[in-house]
Formats: C-alpha cells, structure tokens, sequence
C-alpha cells in the first residue's frame, strides 16, 4: 500500500520512482506558457493603459495680419556707371582727378602726353597747305591754255578751219582739258589733306580725358608716367557713378518664389554695415533671362532704392525681403497645429501592438499615390483640439497662405480664441 501511493504521487508530480527526478508532464508545460502569455499581456495592457495619459500644448487660433515674404540677397549699384577709357596708346601726363571726386561733364580729368601727335598736325597743315598752293598753279596753268585755246579758236574760225591747222587746234584742246584736269587732281589733293589733318586734331583732342557726365569718381586706375597701351581694348581709367542719391539692388530671387515676385511691390533690406538699420525699395522689374550657380536656378531683380544721406555705397551686399502678399484681419492658426498627429493615431498606423506582432498576418500592401488636384479641396487638411471631456476631437479645415509660422484657415468649423493642439507629452 505504501509503495502504491508512493509511485501514484511520483506519476502525479512527475518525478520518476526510480531515480527521483523531476519530470515534467505536458500540462505543467501548457499551465506554465499561459501564466507567463497571460503576465506579458498583462504587462503590456498596463503600460498601455499608462501611455495613454498625455499632457497636452496648445494654441489659439486668432484673427490678425499674414505677410508673406520672399528673401532674397544681392548687391547695391549705382543707377548709371560709366567707364572712361583711352582710344589712344601713349604716356600719362597728368591725373587731374581722384578717388570720390566730384566731376561735371566737360571736366578734364587726365591728359597723355602729345608731342608727336602734335608734330603730325603740324606736318598735316603744311601739307594742306602746299595742296592749296598746287591748286593755285593749277588754275593759273588753266587761264593760259584756256586763253590760247579760245584765240586760235576764233582765228580757225574766221579762216574757214585753214588757220592754225587741224592738228595746232587737236593739241591746244588737249593742253586745256589737261589743264582742267590738273585743276581737279590739286583740288581733291586739299580735300584729303584737310582729311588728314582733321584725323590727326581729333586724336590730339583726345589725348586729354574729359568727363562725359554729372557723377562721382569710384575707382580710378592710372598714375602720372603709367603707359597706356590701347591696341586691341580700351582700358579703363576712371569708373563713373552718375548719381549715388538714386541706387539699385540687384537680387537673386529662387525660382520656387519668382512667380510671386512682381514690380511695384516693397522691399525691405539690411546691410552688413549698418545691421541694426532697415532700408526700403520697390521692385522695379525681374529679368526673364535665369542664372544656374552650382544647380540653382535664379532671377535677377532689380529694386530701386533712394540714397539721399549716401550712406549706402556700390558693392555693398544686402539681404532683402520681399513683400509678396499681404492680408489683412484673417483667421489664423499655428503652423504645429497642423503637424500634430494623436499619439494613439501614431500608435495604430504604426501596426507595433503585442497581439500583432505574436498573431500572423497579411503582408501590408499600400495603396496606390493618387495625384493632388489643383483646386481649394487640394488644401483641405486636420486639426485636433480638447473637448469639454478632455478628449481629442478631429476638426477639417481648408487653409490658404502661409509664411512658415501661420497658415490661413479658408473654411471650417474653428472661431478666434479656440484652441488647437500642437504637442503631446508623457507626463513623468
């Protein structure tokens, strides 16, 4: 009796009569899995049931101003900026002018040396001159054979063609037209040389550089004694700003935002020389032609900027903004608000739940893209605010402009002073 319940408790508890072990039977097994299955769910249940209390941020929506800028950089020049070369090669004499001087039209600003030009005109004029003396001699030589010519004529005439003969009257004509000729050849030699001369006064009056306008002198790039060598391109050797009262500045506005770029519209900039100081302009036009430096694709845009102190000088580099539009007393709500997502949305889009990762199931196979349309529902977009139970109700909504902090609210069921979620936080 002993030995029999000795062995009916053995097989009961598993253990083996003969050397004492333990062995486990299969429903110790199954009871074992379930109680740690049911521990974790019970775990997991727990943490979710925690994970679910949020502290939530928020804020209100409120009518006010929405201004949306375009930024741009870009660089101040003048309105009108000549540049005052040399035509002819040769010696600076002189430099009558300086950097920042002040010149009017007309106003010598250097001189190049003259000696042989003036040696030319010299030789030119006595050249014109021996011309108009030829001429002269031409003319005389003319009245004689002209004069011979008409006496024998009249003679050959009253002889009935006897006297002088035939070939007396052939050479007499001859000796005259040839005179004629001589009168023509003396009178196109004092053309080209008047020609001549008047090459060579223009290339003497350019060896003194005259201002051609009303400006400033901003760079200026010869001294006394430097050669000028103007063989094949005009140096440079004064830079020219007409008027630094009336500037520009050249942007280059991105391609994303030129199509909201127009002329007429204001412009606020700062310089790098006065950064606690604003200056303003309008757009006066945006180029078609587009520039590429390292893969971005810009336009230039010119604004007009007025410089009545002079405090803003050429080359100066500026960082402008652009105002695009501008609207006034419209719904606006926080740009978070609408970048905010429920963390329990999150939770099951996200597909990481306990039972879902032990339970097989269908791969996931997402939905095909379809195309935005062009038109208002394109903007149509959610936001999520508390209700009086402290839940988290969904609010549709079509927006308009934006400038990167506020959006616009076009339609939907919000009020001013309403407030949206746009974070949500585990509280520790």
């Amino acid at each position: 009796m002993e030995n029999v319940n000795r062995k009916d408790v053995a097989r009961t508890l598993g253990i083996d009569d003969k050397s004492g072990k333990f062995k486990p039977s299969k429903k110790w097994l199954i009871a074992g899995f379930l109680l740690i299955l049911f521990a974790a769910a019970g775990f997991f249940l727990k943490s979710n049931d925690q994970s679910d209390a949020f502290k939530y941020t928020t804020q209100a929506a409120y009518k006010g101003n929405l201004i949306i800028k375009v930024s741009a950089t870009g660089t101040l020049v003048p309105t009108n900026k000549v540049e005052v070369g040399s035509e002819l090669s040769g010696i600076i004499r002189t430099v009558e002018v300086d950097y920042n001087d002040k010149v009017k039209p007309g106003q010598v600003m250097a001189r190049l040396d003259n000696s042989r030009l003036e040696a030319e005109v010299m030789k030119s004029r006595a050249t014109l001159a021996s011309a108009k003396a030829k001429l002269l001699s031409a003319k005389a030589d003319l009245w004689k054979t002209q004069r011979k010519f008409l006496r024998l004529k009249k003679a050959w005439e009253k002889s009935h063609h006897k006297i002088p003969s035939q070939d007396e009257m052939d050479n007499v004509k001859a000796a005259f037209e040839s005179a004629k000729a001589s009168v023509a050849v003396a009178d196109a030699g004092i053309l080209e040389s008047e020609a001549t001369l008047k090459g060579f006064l223009t290339d003497f009056s350019k060896t003194v550089i005259y201002s051609p306008i009303n400006g400033i002198v901003l760079t200026r790039n010869i001294e006394p004694g430097q050669t000028v060598a103007a063989s094949f391109q005009a140096p440079v050797l004064f830079t020219l700003a007409e008027d630094l009262t009336r500037m520009e500045l050249h942007v280059d506005v991105d391609e994303a935002d030129v199509g909201k770029v127009h002329a007429g519209q204001t412009a606020v900039f700062t310089v790098d020389a006065y950064p606690n100081r604003s200056f303003r302009g309008k757009i006066l036009n945006v180029h078609y032609g587009s520039k590429t430096t390292e893969g971005v694709v810009t336009y230039e845009t010119v604004i007009e900027v007025k410089n009545k102190d002079l405090t803003l000088l050429p080359g100066m580099t500026a960082s402008s903004d652009i105002t695009v539009k501008e609207l006034k007393k419209v719904l606006l709500i926080p740009n978070a608000a609408l970048r905010f997502t429920p963390p329990e949305v999150k939770k099951s889009s996200s597909g990481t739940g306990f039972m879902k990762k032990l339970m097989p199931h269908r791969p996931f196979k997402r939905p095909a893209r379809k195309k935005p349309k062009n038109n208002i529902n394109s903007m149509a977009r959610q936001v999520w605010t508390i209700t009086d139970q402290g839940k988290l109700s969904a609010l549709k909504i079509k927006i308009g402009a934006t400038n990167g902090d506020v959006t616009q609210v076009v339609k939907g069921d919000i009020k001013p002073g309403m407030l949206l979620v746009t974070n949500a936080e585990k509280p520790k």
